[in-house]
């Protein structure tokens, strides 16, 4: 039974909730209580926890049967896939200092990895870590992963960090030690080479690190949450709940299709007669299967099912973005390539833009001729890069709107775009009013100067998809005095914990892929610190500039509260000034809402880089251009050095 059902997010993986059991040689029985109790899958232990290797020698000469909880007969294929994760047995360490703990560690947990590879599980839960170093531990992991099939292994990380939120610390733990639990997981999954079977459960505790510290963990592969009964508060009508922290917490692990698993034992004796759901409101079924006890855990399921039932439906541009999310595309090249039908047809959708860019064009226009004036002056306006017409239309509702007369030149230089404008001209009764310019911006001698130039040259990260290089060659039949939409536009960098487009980029095995910057529709992200500007672009461009090179160094500071974080590459966004007040863009803070014209773009690292709380990031990036290509090159200096990425373009570029 789910946790529910959100509109617009069905396929989401987090409406499905697990329990953790303790070990029961009768798997069937264990498995039906559970599943019947309410819960999707059982996080079960696969092995007799008395179990030791040394001692199994010792009485038979190594010759018995392990004990396994039943054979792989016990359940059908399909159970044991979709409804069991193995959990490796919770004695392990792989790091201790006596000799046969550590020898008998090594042996079960590759015993029970197989035993649960053999069932085709598709996860199993790791212990966590015992001591301060974990590097045997890894290494056996990551011997396993080497030659596991398809199987996840969850590692278990207590979500702790020895900051206090409030910032104060209780006198009895001053000579405790305190730690980042983030920190043993990144040393595991760094011995591990970053494997990306390799994952992370949480065990999400009573008490909570700060905002800061959380959010870094959802760059992070987190399959799982669990959370344990005695975390949970009771509330005025005696049913368990949870900590307004702890709700905003689940809400964003359902976000980001993280499973929650409860565990640990009824705290509380629950009213009878009347269910905890219906408490909440929920319409979860809460009692169990006639003639069956009620899971002593269904108070805590019921209130997992509440909360994810009632978060907002997701968003329509959510749903349409769905598809995308985490998916690396490498950005258009506009000059170089033709766009087809079908590109033109998804960015054409985007109303949002294109009303800003009508509120921008009307602007322009009343400023540009007076009230008194408006029926005796015809306004020149050029598209450049027209498209199929948008913009052109978007102008002329314009002019309607406000009244103005308009002379519109539409130029194009991708001759199949240029059909459909000659067809628009006879179905939209455009004639009179426009000219269709079959030519490159940059080629083209127009016969007389335009007053308001209007593009849509504009990528992801601002200037990536050359706006600068053709508004240049087309600014030449602009007035003196005339007016660019845009009339500037400023790129940003924002450094991010992005795990998963790490491992998908270092599955191809090269150096191109690293050197590439990717469109990408962020989900499993973390966003450090706040985006910074990089370049800006102005238009009408001053003369006196003649090179569209750009250099420049940011320096981030990562608040102290997050603790460390792994940068795996940087976010890129733009904002944009159409005229004055109307803007256009997507960097976090200002971003234009409703808009999917544009996701932002990823600038990866090849090697992650480890920042440290108070250690600032410095990060260089430079725009370079050629006679053929311009691209971008990126490094960064603090708090160590990383190679300079695609020099030369070798990797990544854009034609000219």
């Amino acid at each position: 039974m789910t946790l529910g059902e959100r509109q617009g997010d069905e396929k989401n993986d987090s409406k499905y909730c697990g329990v953790e059991t303790e070990f029961n040689d009768d798997m069937p029985q264990l498995l039906s209580l559970n599943i019947h109790g309410g819960f999707d899958f059982v996080v079960a232990p696969l092995m007799d926890p008395t179990y030791r290797p040394s001692l199994l020698v010792s009485s038979n000469g190594g010759s018995g049967v392990l004990p396994f909880a039943g054979s792989d007969l016990v359940l059908s294929p399909s159970q044991w896939s979709s409804h069991v994760v193995g959990k490796i047995s919770s004695w392990l360490d792989l790091d201790s200092e006596d000799e046969m703990l550590r020898r008998d560690s090594e042996i079960t947990l590759k015993q029970e990895i197989a035993w649960a590879s053999h069932l085709s599980l598709q996860a199993c839960l790791l212990p966590a870590p015992k001591g301060v170093t974990c590097a045997n531990y890894a290494r056996c992991v990551n011997q396993i992963l080497q030659n596991l099939s398809n199987m996840q292994l969850w590692l278990r990380v207590p979500l702790e960090k020895s900051d206090d939120d409030d910032g104060n610390r209780s006198p009895n733990s001053m000579g405790e030690e305190h730690r980042d639990s983030w920190e043993m997981w990144n040393s595991f999954r760094t011995l591990g080479e970053h494997h990306s079977q390799l994952s992370v459960a949480l065990d999400v505790l009573s008490s909570l690190p700060s905002v800061n510290s959380l959010a870094r963990w959802f760059g992070e592969p987190v399959r799982a949450a669990i959370i344990n009964s005695n975390s949970f508060l009771t509330n005025a009508r005696g049913y368990p709940c949870l900590s307004k922290r702890h709700q905003n917490l689940l809400t964003e692990c359902f976000n980001h299709s993280i499973q929650i698993v409860i565990s640990g034992q009824q705290m509380q004796n629950f009213p009878t007669g009347t269910s905890v759901s219906n408490s909440h409101n929920s319409n979860n079924q809460s009692e169990g299967v006639e003639g069956m006890q009620r899971h002593p855990l269904r108070s805590y399921l019921d209130y997992i099912a509440y909360l994810y039932q009632k978060m907002d439906p997701l968003p329509e541009q959510e749903r349409f973005e769905l598809g995308y999310r985490d998916y690396l595309q490498s950005p258009l090249q506009p000059l170089m390539d033709n766009l087809e039908a079908q590109t033109y047809e998804t960015f054409e959708k985007d109303t949002t833009k294109y009303i800003q860019y009508q509120r921008a064009v009307a602007k322009a226009l009343v400023d540009r001729v007076p009230d008194e004036k408006a029926s005796t002056i015809t306004t020149v306006l050029m598209v450049v890069g027209a498209g199929r017409g948008p913009l052109v239309r978007a102008s002329l509702q314009a002019a309607e709107e406000t009244g103005r007369k308009l002379k519109v030149y539409a130029v194009e230089k991708n001759p199949n775009a240029i059909v459909t404008l000659h067809s628009l001209l006879k179905i939209e009764g455009w004639e009179k009013l426009v000219t269709i310019v079959s030519s490159d911006m940059r080629c083209w001698d127009a016969p007389e100067k335009a007053d308001i130039l209007v593009s849509e040259l504009l990528g992801s990260f601002g200037d990536n998809e050359l706006s600068p290089e053709c508004l240049d060659g087309a600014q030449r039949f602009l007035k003196e005095d005339g007016i660019s939409i845009p009339s500037s536009y400023t790129s940003f960098f924002q450094p991010v914990t992005a795990s998963k487009l790490y491992n998908d980029i270092k599955s191809h095995k090269d150096l191109v892929h690293f050197e590439t910057a990717y469109v990408v529709k962020f989900h499993r992200v973390a966003r450090l610190t706040s985006p910074q500007p990089v370049f800006t672009f102005n238009h009408p461009e001053d003369s006196t500039r003649k090179s569209n090179h750009r250099y420049t160094k940011l320096r981030f500071e990562i608040p102290t509260d997050t603790g460390s974080a792994l940068v795996h590459g940087f976010a890129g966004y733009f904002d944009s000034v159409l005229y004055k007040d109307v803007h256009l863009g997507i960097e976090p803070s200002t971003a234009t809402p409703n808009m999917f014209s544009w996701f932002p773009i990823f600038f990866p690292l090849r090697t992650p880089m480890c920042v440290q709380p108070g250690i600032p990031l410095e990060v260089h990036i430079w725009r370079c251009c050629g006679t053929s290509k311009v691209w971008y090159e990126w490094g960064v200096t603090s708090p160590s050095s990383s190679p300079i990425h695609n020099c030369n373009g070798r990797s990544y570029w854009v034609g000219l």
